[in-house]
């Protein structure tokens, strides 16, 4: 059974390309794990551009761990076997370090199976210097890392470009030289200004639950710990390190246009925490995109909102050009050009999706979308002119100010989208159905809504409801729910402090069963999900520094109850939010 895993594993290796490989000998062996299926992990280019820069260096050797899912779990469970990586089928626990890339907070729960799986210990204060050391980055942890803190020996906060290195001259050199493990902690600590070890922070609690301090327990240790960021993005663009079909894009590669976005929608975590807004130089783009055509037919194309690229339709002609295609991962309504849908139809593209988020002008002034009615009713009707596109469109419940109007607004919004493109596809005779994803609103750290709650799931579940019965009514359009409960263990992961953890240590020993621990917990979860925070209180993330003033944030706070819009990011020329403040 043991070379049955073995098997599987080389199996996978044989239908990709681009995959690494090196001898052990004398290398710093790091296991970098995606807290979910393989299919999932080699979608994620953060996942796949930290592979490709960790084996970059000659001193170092990456490989591939992934959550076992079906026949592969089922073989370690019968084998008692410990969790192996893809690339040499070696036991994770031999690895000098075990680093997960973290881009989904539902995913926490996978971290504790993994370990469990390679038999590390879960708690970091348990492991030994025989054990290896467990880091975590990606998005979600410089959200906020505390949920975490009972099991991650460290964090490297930021953008893997601007951290990596630095901290991988550093840990190298301490496992040449043998330090011990509590050491290494305090050396990489005082020396990585973006490494967090929660260890050697202490949290005091009020009687109310409210956290009444957080502080190092360590003299050289900073108060604050600094996001990595780039500051202008250099060449090359991230792009697939390696291509499978096992993916849920089919062995599309993907190329990264530019990180962060300057509309200031107020409920988007990624338009704050990646300031400011940056984009490839087209020169670099073409050079990049140039060499994946060279083996590849079609490529997907990755932004926040990809039709915010200036060049975006010199880009996309540019790839038609040379007989390739592609796909655009979102796009803004009103910038949505003819050119631009011209050449989507040209790439064989069936669906256009855009995001109005909310249906009345009302509630999209709260979040700051800078969205109106007519910019999307324009934008439907020119893709229903230029193709038989099936249009997909994204909207939020649940958030702040909501009402039962703002819902009403939404149904009415859909249906006066649907007379536009039938208006405008009359000439051709034929409309594609039109769907609706609709999610519930999670707050988030590191936002202006970040001092709200999660609406109760009973109230999303009847919003849901009256939706669903609304668009029932409405011929060929077809909506989807995600399930509020779900949202609630999201937005718990996302705004939970440390204690959180005892929580998922809960899940965990219940084999996943969230309705379980969350009842028989000591800890209130809706401590944290269900309660609106004070606009005075340390957040558990507070000692994370973007570089955004909290004063910002709250700024935008009170424009969002105010129902007013703020203007989008002019990166450099204004010092709004602090991010592109010079250095005192």
């Amino acid at each position: 059974m043991a070379d049955q895993l073995i098997s599987l594993y080389r199996r996978k290796l044989a239908g990709e390309k681009g995959w690494i490989g090196k001898d052990w000998g004398g290398r710093c062996a790091i296991a970098l794990a995606f807290p979910n299926a393989y299919r999932l992990g080699m979608s994620n280019l953060g996942f796949q551009s930290v592979y490709g820069l960790m084996n970059l260096r000659p001193d170092v050797l990456a490989e591939r761990v992934f959550l076992p899912e079906g026949p592969e779990i089922k073989l370690y469970r019968q084998t008692g076997r410990p969790l192996l990586s893809l690339e040499s089928q070696s036991p994770v626990r031999n690895f000098h370090l075990l680093a997960f890339s973290l881009p989904f907070e539902n995913d926490y729960p996978n971290i504790l199976q993994i370990l469990d799986l390679a038999k590390v210990p879960l708690a970091a204060e348990d492991r030994r210097d025989t054990d290896p050391f467990v880091m975590a980055g990606g998005v979600t942890t410089f959200l906020n890392p505390e949920p975490l803190a009972h099991f991650i020996d460290f964090f490297l906060l930021g953008e893997a470009e601007e951290t990596l290195q630095p901290f991988l001259d550093l840990f190298v050199d301490s496992l040449r030289q043998g330090t011990p493990r509590g050491e290494t902690l305090r050396e990489l600590a005082t020396r990585v200004p973006s490494l967090y070890v929660p260890s050697l922070y202490d949290v005091a609690y009020s009687g109310d639950g409210r956290i009444a301090s957080f502080s190092p327990n360590h003299d050289a240790v900073p108060s604050k710990i600094t996001v990595g960021r780039r500051r202008n993005l250099t060449p090359p663009p991230a792009r697939s390190q390696i291509i499978t079909a096992e993916t849920e894009f089919g062995g599309r590669p993907l190329v990264e246009l530019g990180r962060g976005c300057g509309r200031s929608c107020r409920f988007c975590a990624a338009g704050y925490v990646y300031r400011p807004p940056r984009w490839h130089k087209i020169e670099d783009l073409r050079t990049c995109i140039e060499g994946v055509l060279t083996d590849h037919a079609e490529i997907g194309l990755l932004a926040p909102c990809v039709n915010d690229l200036p060049e975006i339709e010199a880009l996309t002609a540019f790839i038609l050009e040379r007989g390739g295609s592609f796909s655009a991962s979102s796009l803004r309504a009103d910038a949505l050009t003819p050119v631009l849908l011209a050449h989507l139809k040209a790439a064989g593209r069936k669906t256009v999706t855009i995001a109005p988020e909310a249906g009345s002008e009302r509630l999209r002034r709260v979040i700051n979308k800078h969205l109106s009615r007519q910019a999307i009713l324009d934008a439907a009707r020119s893709i229903a002119e230029t193709s038989d596109f099936a249009l997909r469109l994204y909207f939020l419940i649940g958030l702040p100010t909501e009402t039962q109007e703002d819902l009403s607004e939404m149904v009415r919004l859909v249906k006066a989208i649907k007379h536009q493109m039938i208006k405008a596809s009359a000439p051709r005779g034929t409309l594609r159905p039109m769907r609706l994803s609709i999610n519930c609103f999670v707050p988030k750290p590191f936002t202006p809504f970040q001092w709200f709650n999660l609406e109760e799931v009973r109230e999303l579940k009847k919003k849901q409801a009256w939706l669903k019965q609304a668009f029932a009514r409405e011929g060929g359009v077809k909506a989807t729910f995600d399930v509020p409960r779900w949202a609630y263990i999201q937005a718990l992961l996302a705004l939970g402090d440390r204690r959180v953890s005892r929580i998922l240590m809960d899940v965990h020993l219940s084999d996943g069963n969230w309705k379980k621990a969350l009842k028989e917990s000591e800890i209130n979860p809706d401590f944290f999900v269900s309660r609106e925070k004070a606009l005075d209180e340390i957040l558990p993330w507070d000692f994370v520094e973007h570089g955004i003033s909290k004063e910002h944030l709250l700024r935008e706070y009170r424009l969002a109850m105010a129902e007013e819009e703020s203007d989008i990011c002019e990166v450099g020329k204004c010092r709004r939010c602090g991010v592109c403040r010079p250095p005192e």
